[in-house]
C-alpha cells in the first residue's frame, strides 16, 4: 500500500470513529475547573494505581498506536482522558440505572451489571493481568511483547477471554469506547493533545462561523480546529 493510501485509510478510519463515539460521554468528564492543569506538568492518575496505569498505557498503545501517518493513543494523552473520565459520573454510573435483572435481561436492556465503569477497570485490569502472570512467566499485560498483547485484547473483544469478577467483554468494551472518546474528545478533557487528531482528518472542533462556506459545496475547509477553550490549530 502506498504511504498516501495508508494516510487516507488511517483518515477515514478516525471520521468513522467520530460518527460513532456519543457526544455525551466524551463531555461528561470532570467539571472544567478540574479538567485545567498545566500542560508542564505530567499528568499524575487519580485513579488509576500505579500499576494499573502502566496496563492502560501499554492497552491504549495498542488499540490506537503511534505510526507514519500520526499520533497513537498515548502520545494524545488518552490514558489522563480515561482517568479522569473515572472521576466523572461516567465512572461512577451516577446517571445509570443500575438495578437488576442484570444477567438474565435481553441485550435492548442496554448495560447489565452491577459494577460501575470503574469497578470494570479495576476487576478487569486484575484480573487480566493475573491471567497474563499466570501464563506468561510471571510477566504483566505491560510487560509483554506486542503481538501478545494484541492476541489478548482480540481474544478480549471476542469473548474468548473471560473472569469470574468481570466480563471481559464488557471490560474490553469500555476500554475500546473510551480510548476511541480520549482520541477524538476536545483535548479540553485530557485527551487529543494539540487537537491532533482533529488536524489529522480535517475536522474544524468548535469553530462557530461557516457563513462563508454554506455554497461552498465540496470545496475544502482550509483552517484548522479550535477547541473549545478557545486554542487554534493552523497545521494539518
Amino acid at each position: 500500500m502506498k504511504e498516501s493510501e495508508k494516510s487516507s485509510s488511517r483518515r477515514d478510519f478516525l471520521r468513522t470513529m467520530i460518527a460513532l463515539v456519543p457526544t455525551v460521554s466524551i463531555a461528561a468528564c470532570a467539571p472544567l475547573s478540574v479538567l485545567r492543569t498545566s500542560p508542564a506538568r505530567e499528568y499524575a492518575p487519580r485513579f488509576f494505581t500505579p500499576e494499573e496505569w502502566l496496563f492502560l498505557h501499554a492497552a491504549c498503545a495498542r488499540l490506537i498506536p503511534r505510526d507514519e501517518n500520526g499520533p497513537g493513543a498515548v502520545e494524545l494523552g488518552v490514558p489522563e482522558f480515561i482517568d479522569r473520565e473515572m472521576e466523572g459520573a461516567f465512572g461512577h454510573a451516577a446517571n445509570w440505572y443500575m438495578q437488576g435483572p442484570h444477567a438474565s435481561a435481553p441485550p435492548e436492556f442496554g448495560y447489565q451489571s452491577p459494577l460501575t465503569p470503574r469497578a470494570v477497570y479495576r476487576a478487569g485490569i486484575a484480573a487480566l493481568d493475573a491471567h497474563c502472570r499466570s501464563s506468561f512467566g510471571n510477566r504483566s499485560f505491560s510487560e509483554l511483547p506486542a503481538t501478545v498483547q494484541d492476541s489478548l485484547l482480540s481474544d478480549l473483544e471476542k469473548g474468548l477471554l473471560d473472569f469470574d469478577a468481570v466480563s471481559g467483554a464488557s471490560f474490553f468494551g469500555f476500554l475500546l469506547q473510551n480510548t476511541k472518546e480520549g482520541y477524538l474528545a476536545d483535548p479540553i478533557h485530557g485527551g487529543n493533545k494539540d487537537m491532533a487528531s482533529w488536524k489529522m482528518i480535517g475536522f474544524p472542533g468548535a469553530r462557530a462561523d461557516y457563513l462563508d462556506w454554506v455554497d461552498q459545496h465540496g470545496a475544502r475547509y482550509p483552517l484548522g480546529p479550535v477547541s473549545i477553550a478557545g486554542n487554534k490549530g493552523w497545521g494539518r
